[in-house]
């Protein structure tokens, strides 16, 4: 009998492992398909283009970037230097401070608290922190509520009371120091009236999973959160012995003489729920899949899907009715679904996370300037790459019907300028069809070539309609050598 149970156990190891391997075998099949698609690679190739002209043209040091469609990525790639001194390359794997994409981790803690009774969101935050002593500037206002401090609809002023933006040094407060100044802080607005953007709110946040936990913020998410998400290059502080190295230096917005300066690392201290942890583009691909299969309905050890359903709806319309919030995450209506995510702005680096539910689509984009253009990035490339992506889901990624892909339309693709005007015209093979867009510009617009006859081509608008011919030019030895529109000839860069 113990005999017939081994065979039975190794028989059903064998099939567990197969059924992986031919799991695993599907899910590489159905990304390459999906990657090849004609529409997937021309909008990754203008997205790439696009990005990479950003990055030179606004002098940007460092940008790393990444697009996930539900459980693969679809694309990523590092652009400059993480390390200009040393020329240290931009991965999908280097280290950014991601600012305020912490508040979401924070959040995620708070939620699973509220999960295991331990508080209600509609809880005075008083209730749960004997010591929240702040001044209430409003006598007739309810009071500070946990879910405003989700919201950022609490009343509270935005900051702690420290220039930790402001100054070289960046002072930010011990837990010490940031309770003793709450205590001469006062409210902005009654609560729950308006909406005003608080890290302070988030620090209390984090203190609330302090408190119920019984163990430091730092170690209970990483316990709790980043563990299980196997999200091993996020942390909830600055890494300063990976600075310079696997991290990347901050520097400055360019200022009037167009120059970058280095930021000194900074140690966000009582902050970091808000605004202090680190990552990479890799692991929040990672934590981007993550979302859409909990949402899917897979159980995990970190959050059950109808509580991140909830975090992402809307909790909070200011009464403008233009700024809406969910639970820790920005939410907001996009042109092809409700886009959730966050974005991110500390000394030195400006990230944006981005994802769109409704079709399992993330855009990821970290840079290593003040001024760096991470959401025009995520946001670009969810219109362009998520639009791709999608039409080519719902085709189960065949080209589309009447694609001549016998056409090569290779040797036209190319940068063009060297115009008194300055900037580029980029041209990138779409499908059977010339994808171009213009630099540097802060948005990505592509515009569509189609093929006529020869070397000839007309342009499309957004609707189909043929416009102006495109006649490219030929050199001695056959190879395309410029483009003529509109009587002006634009050369082909080398």
């Amino acid at each position: 009998m113990q005999r017939l149970r081994s065979i039975t156990t190794l028989a059903c190891v064998f099939t567990c492992l197969s059924l992986n391997a031919s799991t695993a075998t599907d899910n590489a099949d159905t990304r390459q398909a999906l990657i090849d698609h004609p529409d997937v690679k021309g909008a990754i190739a203008i997205s790439d283009a696009w990005i990479e002209a950003l990055q030179s043209y606004a002098q940007i040091p460092a940008i790393s970037v990444g697009f996930v469609h539900d459980q693969q990525p679809i694309f990523s790639r590092g652009y400059g230097f993480a390390n200009l001194k040393r020329k240290r390359a931009a991965t999908v794997d280097t280290i950014y401070s991601i600012c305020s994409i912490s508040k979401l981790f924070t959040s995620i803690g708070v939620m699973q608290l509220r999960d295991q009774g331990k508080l209600n969101l509609h809880d005075p935050v008083a209730q749960h922190l004997a010591w929240f002593n702040i001044k209430q500037a409003h006598s007739s206002a309810g009071p500070t509520r946990i879910e405003g401090l989700l919201t950022h609809s609490s009343g509270l002023p935005r900051e702690s009371d420290f220039p930790y933006w402001s100054t070289p040094e960046h002072p930010f407060p011990t837990r010490t120091e940031m309770l003793a100044k709450l205590a001469e802080q006062s409210t902005l607005y009654p609560a729950d009236s308006l909406f005003q953007y608080s890290n302070l709110g988030l620090t209390l946040a984090g203190e609330l999973v302090r408190q119920h936990s019984g163990d430091s913020f730092e170690n209970y998410v990483r316990q709790h959160i980043l563990q299980p998400l196997a999200m091993h290059d996020t942390r909830p502080e600055f890494p300063a012995a990976l600075h310079g190295k696997q991290m990347a230096i901050g520097y400055s917005g360019l200022d009037r003489s167009l120059k970058r300066h280095p930021v000194k690392p900074f140690h966000t201290r009582a902050i970091a729920p808000a605004a202090g942890f680190t990552s990479t583009v890799n692991d929040l691909m990672t934590f981007a899949s993550w979302n859409f299969r909990t949402l899917g309905g897979e159980e995990n050890p970190v959050l059950a899907g109808n509580t991140l359903r909830e975090m992402q709806r809307v909790h909070w319309v200011d009464p403008d009715w233009k700024v809406t919030w969910g639970l820790g995450f920005a939410v907001r209506k996009g042109k092809d679904g409700t886009q959730v995510g966050h974005g991110g702005a500390c000394p030195g680096y400006i990230t944006s996370l981005q994802m769109v539910p409704k079709h399992k689509t993330a855009a990821i984009a970290l840079t290593n300037a003040g001024d760096g253009p991470a959401d025009e990035i995520t946001t670009a490339m969810l219109k362009t790459i998520g639009a791709a992506v999608s039409k080519a889901a719902r085709q189960k990624n065949k080209p589309t019907e009447g694609t001549d892909q016998s056409l090569d339309l290779t040797p036209y693709a190319g940068n063009y300028g060297g115009s008194v005007w300055g900037g580029e015209t980029l041209i990138r093979v779409w499908g059977d069809q010339l994808a171009v867009t213009r630099v540097p510009r802060d948005k990505l617009e592509v515009t569509k070539l189609k093929h006529v006859a020869d070397h000839t081509f007309v342009r499309l608008t957004d609707a189909d309609e043929e416009r102006e011919h495109w006649y490219f030019q030929l050199g001695d030895q056959g190879e395309i050598t410029a483009v003529k529109i509109h009587g002006s000839v634009i050369s082909k860069l080398p």
